[in-house]
C-alpha cells in the first residue's frame, strides 16, 4: 500500500517526539490527522505531561505549523477505568503498577486504534522510541528497540498484538533524540526545545502519596513494619505508600540502612531488611504477551528487564502454563517488584513480557515445581 493512499492518525501529545512523528509521516506522503486524547477528568486542570490541557494547545500549534487537521478525542471514561482505577487498586494491594504500559495497551493501541479505523484511517502513529519490522517471509511483525538506546521505550510496548502491529507506525524510533530535536528546529516547530516530562501524567506534581490519599482515603490504614523474624520495628502509614526496595521514609532508627523487602497486604505489614535481602534471582510472571511467537512451550534463555531503567540481565524463562512463567536470573537483581513488568529481549528484539506476581519460588505449586 502506497503511503500516498494511506490515512494515519497521529497521537499528538504536544511533545517533540509525536510532533516530529507527524512531520515525518507528512513528508512521506501520508494523509496525516493529529489527535490529542482527552483523558483528564471533567473540570480537572492539574493533569500534566503528555495528557495535560496545555498539551492540547501545543499540539494544535504544531498541527497548524504542519498544515494538518487536529482534533481532540474524549477517552476519559476508559482511561479512568483501565488506567487510574487499576493504578489505585494495585497500590492498595501492595503492588507497584506501571500505568504507562496499560495506557499503551488499552488507550493508544486499542481504543484510539479502534476509533481511527472507524474513521477510515489505516494506521495509528505515536512518538515512541521503538521500531516495528515485518518478516516478509512469515508475515510476522516484530517490535524492536529504538535506535537511541537511552530513550528506547520498547519496554512499555510489549503487550501489543500482531493485529495491532499491522496498523501502528513509530517513525521516530529510527532517530536519536538529538536528531528528533534537530528536525523539529529545522521545521520551526514550537515544541522543538520543550523539556521532557518524567512524571506520570495524572499525578499532580508527581505526588503519589497525595494522589492515593485523595482517591483511596479509606485504604490508608497504618500497620506494623516488621523485620524477617517478625519483630515490630515501627509503624507504616499504609502499604500503598511503599514499594519494594524503598529505603527512605521508613522512619526507623537502625544500625544499618533498611530496605522494604516484602509487602504483605493480608497482614497489612511492611517487611524490611538489609540491602542484600532486597536482591532476588527468581520471579513468577503472568498476564503474558508474546510477540516473536504465539506461545512459549519450552524454556528459553533471554535478557530480562524488571523495570524501565533497570539494566537487562540474563535469565532462563520456563513456562508453567499458558499464562505463567518462572524466571531464574543468572545473577541476583535488586528489588524485583510485584506489579511491575518483566520484559524479555533477544538482542534488540522484544520477545514478550508479563506482570511480576511474586519474587519468591514459594508461589509455585507442587505440580509446577516439577518443571523447575
Amino acid at each position: 500500500m502506497s503511503s500516498q493512499n494511506c490515512r494515519v492518525v497521529v497521537a499528538m501529545s504536544g511533545g517533540v517526539d509525536s510532533s516530529v512523528a507527524a512531520a515525518l509521516l507528512r513528508e512521506q506522503g501520508y494523509q496525516v490527522i493529529g489527535v490529542t486524547m482527552q483523558i483528564w477528568p471533567q473540570g480537572e486542570d492539574k493533569f500534566g505531561g503528555c495528557c495535560g490541557i496545555g498539551a492540547v494547545e501545543d499540539a494544535k500549534k504544531v498541527a497548524y505549523r504542519l498544515g494538518i487537521p487536529h482534533y481532540v478525542m474524549n477517552f476519559r471514561d476508559i482511561f479512568a477505568r483501565k488506567v487510574i482505577a487499576d493504578f489505585c487498586q494495585e497500590y492498595r494491594l501492595g503492588r507497584t503498577p506501571n500505568p504507562c504500559i496499560r495506557c499503551n495497551q488499552y488507550i493508544k493501541f486499542e481504543a484510539l486504534l479502534k476509533r481511527a479505523r472507524e474513521l477510515g484511517a489505516d494506521f495509528v502513529a505515536t512518538g515512541h522510541h521503538a521500531r516495528i519490522e515485518k518478516d516478509e517471509v512469515t508475515g510476522r511483525y516484530f517490535l524492536k528497540k529504538g535506535v537511541d538506546q537511552q530513550k528506547d521505550q520498547s519496554y512499555f510496548l510489549y503487550p501489543v498484538t500482531q493485529e495491532q502491529l499491522r496498523h501502528i507506525l513509530m517513525p521516530v524510533g529510527n532517530y536519536t533524540k538529538e536528531m528528533v530535536r534537530k528536525i523539529a528546529r529545522e521545521l520551526e516547530l514550537p515544541v522543538a526545545d520543550r523539556p521532557e516530562s518524567q512524571e506520570i501524567c495524572f499525578i499532580p506534581d508527581d505526588n503519589y502519596a497525595q494522589f492515593l490519599k485523595d482517591y483511596l482515603p479509606q485504604a490508608a490504614q497504618p500497620g506494623p513494619i516488621l523485620d524477617e523474624q517478625g519483630n515490630v520495628l515501627g509503624t507504616h502509614h499504609g502499604i500503598m505508600f511503599y514499594t519494594i526496595g524503598q529505603r527512605k521514609g521508613l522512619g526507623i532508627a537502625a544500625q544499618e540502612p533498611l530496605y522494604v523487602i516484602a509487602i504483605e497486604p493480608e497482614r497489612n505489614a511492611i517487611i524490611v531488611g538489609p540491602k542484600e535481602r532486597a536482591f532476588g534471582d527468581e520471579l513468577i510472571a503472568s498476564g503474558l504477551h508474546w510477540i516473536t511467537f504465539d506461545r512459549l512451550t519450552q524454556p528459553l534463555t533471554a535478557k530480562a528487564k524488571i523495570r524501565y531503567r533497570h539494566p537487562e540481565a540474563e535469565a532462563m524463562v520456563i513456562p508453567l502454563d499458558e499464562d505463567k512463567v518462572y524466571v531464574k536470573f543468572t545473577e541476583p537483581q535488586l528489588a524485583i517488584t510485584p506489579g511491575q513488568a518483566v520484559v524479555f529481549y533477544d538482542g534488540d528484539t522484544v520477545i514478550g513480557g508479563g506482570t511480576i506476581e511474586s519474587a519468591r519460588k514459594a508461589a509455585i505449586t507442587e505440580k509446577e515445581k516439577e518443571f523447575v
